[in-house]
């Protein structure tokens, strides 16, 4: 199993001035570890589950990048894009920015938005929950279409583009990945089935009732299952003094025993990057061998 690090608040004890350095340090540090991907939310304002929306916050493929320039190895992505924050000819040539600027390693993480609050307050398109997922239907095939380097033009109920051209083409082989987030069973996990390479559930008590709905979308659109990556979010607390280590160990091991290739997750406190010590000496190699 992989470890994927999710980075969600920027508010750390240093602030703005060190933010920078701080962010570096911790990208560089997972990518070390050995954690397989790094995230971050796509959002303007700090979400009320973290904190205050005042608390910083960093728009996501800027950060991105900067977090591209300090790692090697890790897979960079959303968790996740909201379709309506980028129209989609303009989100496609950013994840494929990102992606041949980090030598391949960019994922497409995307899914229909829900803060109404940071939206209405800056500006951005918020429609209807109905029209999101019908936005976000167009989105991954326009996406996908880009990617693949088909310039056709799209014309759809919501977005009409002339020339899907996108050059260079992402490097990412065999075609840059995607990630539908979200667990809605009747819109989310249908969309996952037909179009995407991955998903990112909650590991709550009804995540395998939420795989098994994905199975039943699968064969009923004719995709394998077993394609589809199936990712987690994780918390990845130590405790005070790592005496947490087994307990995640065991619950990784657990959600890899239901078909879970990657935990991915938020670290408290991430700034503090002695605590990459312990996943490179003992949880990476313990996931690794599930």
């Amino acid at each position: 199993m992989k470890l994927g690090l999710h980075i969600s608040n920027f508010t750390w004890p240093e602030g703005a001035p060190r933010l920078g350095p701080v962010l570096a340090d911790i990208a560089s540090s997972a990518d070390e570890a050995g954690f397989e991907r790094i995230s971050v939310m796509d959002h303007l304002w700090q979400i009320g589950v973290i904190g205050p929306p005042e608390w910083d916050m960093l728009e996501a493929y800027t950060a991105l990048g900067f977090v591209a320039a300090h790692t090697k190895n890790a897979k960079l992505l959303t968790l996740v894009t909201g379709v309506v924050y980028r129209d989609p000819g303009l989100l496609a040539k950013a994840v494929t920015t990102l992606d041949v600027l980090s030598g391949g390693r960019a994922i497409l993480g995307i899914g229909a938005a829900w803060n109404e609050e940071e939206s209405r307050g800056l500006g951005l398109l918020f429609p209807p929950t109905k029209e999101r997922f019908e936005r976000l239907e167009e989105a991954l095939k326009i996406c996908k279409q880009m990617f693949a380097g088909d310039e056709t033009a799209f014309h759809g109920t919501h977005y009409q583009l002339d020339r899907l051209l996108n050059h260079p083409l992402p490097l990412a082989r065999p075609h840059l990945p995607i990630l539908v987030g979200g667990g809605g069973e009747k819109k989310t996990l249908r969309l996952v089935a037909q179009y995407a390479d991955a998903c990112n559930l909650f590991p709550g008590p009804e995540v395998q009732h939420k795989l098994d709905v994905l199975k039943r979308h699968c064969d009923e659109v004719g995709r394998d299952y077993d394609e589809i990556q199936k990712t987690v979010l994780f918390n990845f607390d130590l405790g005070e003094k790592g005496e947490r280590v087994g307990e995640i160990v065991e619950g990784l091991r657990r959600l890899h025993a239901m078909g879970f290739e990657v935990g991915h997750g938020g670290l408290r406190n991430a700034w503090d990057t002695k605590q990459f010590e312990v996943f490179a000496k003992e949880i990476v190699p313990a996931a690794e061998s599930f």
